[in-house]
């Protein structure tokens, strides 16, 4: 997959692409509701014989154009979204830099510059997908818009069986509850974060667990506080392990300003400070509280790997 990152107004011509079936949208996430669109769009450049395309926009809309609920935090950062569109098989991936001016486009010049200006000859998006100026276009005035220069389809909602619509604002909020285990429901996949093994308190140690202090980038949702089933990957293997997100309340009376994320992996002792590693989020175990001693600690987390083993045991595959 090539990515190609525009930034507002770009100078490429029709002539430096070949033709295209672009799927637009925002996909954070890449959840099934974006795949479907992303899917259509590759079967269709297959079926016409082009290439796939998806045109998506960096950092979210709702940081550039003040609105009261700013989207810093993300399902998938930009890297993470990437690879997931990667695996999808797609050709081509546009990234716009968002920014007031290209806001500011009117729906007609949206179109012009960075559709029919790409060479894109076929466009699928959501239902709800708005373009230009304020949002005004939308896929039923798309089709004046095209100058009948492309073609479009437009996917419907995709629902759960509780006919809620699968969307990112959904995922989120279910991600906030730590409700890991709706996201394979949700996302196709379950939820994963980034970041890079750190130096902690080296306690885990010396009560027989010793623990990753994972610092997980910050533009990541980070689940609540609680335990957690996780597998971790490292240097490219998976190994599953139990994650505490939290303040450590038997050892700490003041909450520092973020939560750490500890993963106890099992069977496992190699040194990997400083190393990048992929945490994925299976099922909360239980809330983070505060023991009465060691001892009481020590049992617990006992307890809280025995039920995370048991989950990998009874999930594998």
């Amino acid at each position: 997959m090539e990515l190609i990152k525009l930034n507002h107004p770009h100078d490429y011509k029709k002539t430096d692409f070949p033709e295209m079936t672009m799927a637009l949208g925002y996909f954070d996430g890449v959840h099934l509701g974006h795949q479907q669109v992303i899917m259509e769009a590759k079967k269709t450049a297959d079926s016409k014989g082009i290439k796939s395309a998806v045109m998506t926009f960096d950092p979210h809309p709702s940081v550039v154009l003040g609105k009261s609920v700013k989207h810093i935090e993300y399902i998938t950062p930009l890297d993470e979204k990437a690879r997931v569109i990667e695996r999808i098989g797609v050709d081509y991936l546009f990234v716009i830099h968002f920014t007031t001016e290209f806001s500011s486009l009117l729906p007609q010049e949206f179109i012009d510059q960075y559709i029919i200006g790409l060479n894109v000859k076929h466009v699928v998006a959501g239902f709800d997908y708005s373009y230009g100026k304020m949002g005004k276009g939308t896929m039923e005035t798309i089709q004046f818009h095209s100058r009948n220069q492309f073609d479009f389809t437009v996917i419907s909602k995709l629902a759960t069986p509780e006919e809620i619509k699968i969307s990112s604002t959904l995922i989120r909020s279910q991600l906030r509850e730590g409700k890991m285990d709706a996201m394979p429901g949700l996302l196709g996949r379950y939820y994963t974060t980034q970041g890079t093994v750190v130096n902690g308190e080296r306690r885990g140690r010396t009560i027989g667990f010793p623990t990753a202090n994972v610092l997980v980038d910050d533009q990541y949702i980070l689940p609540p506080t609680g335990v957690y089933a996780v597998r971790i990957e490292i240097d490219g293997a998976w190994n599953d392990g139990v994650c505490n997100v939290g303040y450590k309340p038997t050892f700490h009376k003041e909450k520092k300003d973020k939560p750490s994320t500890e993963v106890h992996i099992f069977d496992f002792n190699d040194d990997i400070y400083g190393k990048q590693v992929k945490v994925e989020w299976h099922k909360h175990l239980r809330n983070e509280r505060k023991f009465e001693g060691i001892q009481q600690l020590v049992a617990q987390i006992e307890k809280d790997k025995q039920e995370a083993m048991l989950y990998f045991e009874k999930n594998k595959g």
